[in-house]
């Protein structure tokens, strides 16, 4: 019997589904309406309508980070292609794992500058994994199956498949995916066992150790968090993370420093400042994190464990190098340990905990609390109380409030906490949220937003309408880009230009005009009262104002360019003045 013909578009569905995709974000357009006429003929797909084809890849990264699953994204040529660029750089910087498929037209009109023509896979070489041209639909289906593969495996990251419009229309045969491997992408999963050694000697000699980890045991899956928490315990060493790895071991575990970096705590910042063994999981010491590169971690042993080896000694020359996935080196790193019989230098551990217990009283979160004007940082205290017990994901835009979200709302599992960490991108939040919503349906997702950034991609208030997507808008309202005014204010003399957010909607209004609850809290005594009604809304989506005070600066803060021993507490301190000594003066 010969093999059945389908259209290219027919093929794309078909493997797609193939894939496991459940859901695809897009927008429709001239070049890529073969495929919505193919999406149009089944039932098994779900398409999700965005308002703007950037928000379609900041949904499908809620949706990948959320689930561990490939996000699908389908946009049409030329501006289509164009506007999902941001989002598509945002996927890379944070290695979430996206397909995105973009019309282009038809093979014979490349290069003509045709009517919404661009040159896609160019402009999105230096943002994307990996990117293909399709002209032959006989090759169609291989080229899907092998754009999930390397989104998918080694260090995740974004893949784009270009489309020309007389591509979809031929027929061709489809090949399904088990007949289907990459010629030559094979990521070196399995660690070296004799580095893994190496590793474990080290790690039992330590003195001042501590786990620095990242958003790599993350996407390694719930197996490497659970890994590992299990050897955190196991050696009793304080542990860190950066923004994107938040949730791959428990906050609530009294072996949890807090987050690290510019933003972070000053236990964590001092810990890893004054450590001897660095023992880096899945973290690609991002500039954010490393501060003055010079003055990083100077006396310390470093062990780094990435399956990226692009990443490794890239920034930072480390001592003991583990090319391999995050949960498959904890694993072995574990066998070894227990086989050896190794147990941390207690003595050593016991001086070092209360050297650190003595950072950590400092109290590096502490803020000035008054009964008049809602601070950001209470906003969020009231916000994770009322959470504690419910099932809940957060995402955030960018700015003061992210920073205050990482600092202020503990996540005890991985897959909770979505936000854009290396790109900064503004107008990521609530997209993403509407993403997680539709992969959780019955879960609480809160995107803890500024009212700048809400701005950025406020028009998918119209997909979570349509979808009905309830999530919850928590905006701390201080009518400035807040990380912005916080530069001028420590670093340009107070010279506030251009950061004042003038003009600014009524909130309240804006909710109602599209169908949604809103709520506003202008006092402390009502932040309470705004978030049991936020949370108690559940058949729409939320948009709440929370007026905060406008001159809060988000603490402590590594300034650029400095050393972690050069952390600033409060607005005391002086960036000009820091110094190298134990840390700034908390006022």
């Amino acid at each position: 019997m010969p093999e059945q013909k389908l259209t290219g578009a027919q093929i794309i569905i078909k493997a797609l589904k193939d894939q496991g995709v459940d859901v695809i974000f897009g927008y429709p357009g001239g070049a890529v309406l073969p495929i919505y006429d193919a999406l149009f003929q089944q039932n098994d797909l779900r398409h999700i309508l965005v308002r703007h084809e950037q928000a379609a890849v900041h949904a499908a990264e809620g949706y990948a980070r959320s689930t561990g699953k490939v996000g699908c994204v389908l946009v049409t040529s030329g501006p289509g292609a164009t506007n999902a660029v941001t989002g598509l750089l945002d996927a890379l910087c944070d290695s979430i794992p996206i397909v995105c498929l973009s019309g282009q037209v038809p093979t014979h009109l490349i290069g003509n500058d045709a009517f919404q023509e661009a040159d896609t896979t160019g402009i999105t070489r230096p943002c994307t994994k990996h990117n293909y041209l399709v002209k032959d639909v006989n090759n169609l289906a291989r080229t899907l199956h092998e754009a999930f593969y390397v989104a998918k495996t080694g260090r995740p990251g974004p893949v784009v498949v270009d489309l020309p419009k007389d591509v979809q229309f031929a027929e061709g045969t489809y090949v399904p995916p088990m007949e289907v491997k990459h010629k030559t992408y094979r990521p070196q999963v399995k660690p070296d066992m004799a580095r893994i050694e190496e590793a474990v000697e080290l790690i039992a000699s330590a003195k001042r150790p501590i786990f620095y980890t990242g958003g790599g045991v993350v996407n390694a899956g719930t197996m490497a968090s659970k890994l590992l928490t299990q050897f955190v315990k196991m050696t009793g060493f304080p542990i860190t993370s950066t923004l994107m790895g938040l949730g791959a071991f428990p906050a609530s575990e009294p072996q949890w420093l807090g987050m690290l970096g510019m933003h972070g705590t000053y236990e964590a910042n001092l810990a890893m400042y004054n450590c001897d063994v660095m023992i880096n999981i899945g973290a690609r010491f991002d500039d954010r994190v490393t501060g003055k590169i010079s003055a990083f971690a100077p006396n310390s042993k470093k062990i780094h464990v990435d399956i990226d080896p692009s990443s490794i000694n890239k920034n930072v020359v480390v001592d003991i190098p583990i090319i391999g996935d995050c949960a498959h080196a904890l694993e072995d790193m574990i066998r070894i340990w227990k086989a050896r019989q190794k147990r941390a230098d207690q003595e050593a551990l016991k001086q070092w905990w209360t050297e650190i217990k003595g950072w950590q009283a400092r109290n590096c979160l502490n803020y000035n609390r008054t009964e008049t004007v809602i601070k950001p940082q209470y906003a969020l205290e009231r916000l994770r109380d009322a959470l504690k017990g419910k099932d809940f994901y957060i995402t955030t835009e960018v700015g003061q409030h992210q920073m205050w979200a990482a600092q202020f709302m503990p996540f005890d599992q991985p897959n909770r906490w979505m936000t854009s960490g290396g790109l900064g991108t503004m107008g990521y939040g609530l997209p993403a949220a509407i993403g997680c919503q539709i992969a959780h349906p019955d879960s609480i997702v809160v995107d803890i937003s500024g009212e700048a950034s809400f701005l950025m991609n406020m028009q998918e208030i119209g997909t979570a309408v349509q979808f009905r997507a309830p999530v919850k808008i928590f905006i701390l309202n201080n009518q400035y880009m807040g990380m912005v005014r916080q530069w001028q204010e420590l670093l340009h003399g107070s010279r506030y230009s251009q950061s004042y957010s003038e003009a600014l909607p009524d909130f309240v209004k804006l909710a109602e005009a599209w169908g949604c609850a809103g709520l506003r809290a202008t006092t402390v005594a009502e932040v309470d009262e705004v978030i049991e009604k936020m949370l108690a809304i559940n058949d729409r989506p939320v948009i709440v104002d929370i007026a905060v005070d406008p001159k809060e600066n988000c603490f402590p803060m590594i300034p650029g360019g400095k050393a972690h021993n050069e952390i600033l507490l409060g607005p005391a301190d002086n960036p000009s003045d820091a110094t190298p000594e134990d840390g700034m003066v908390l006022v």
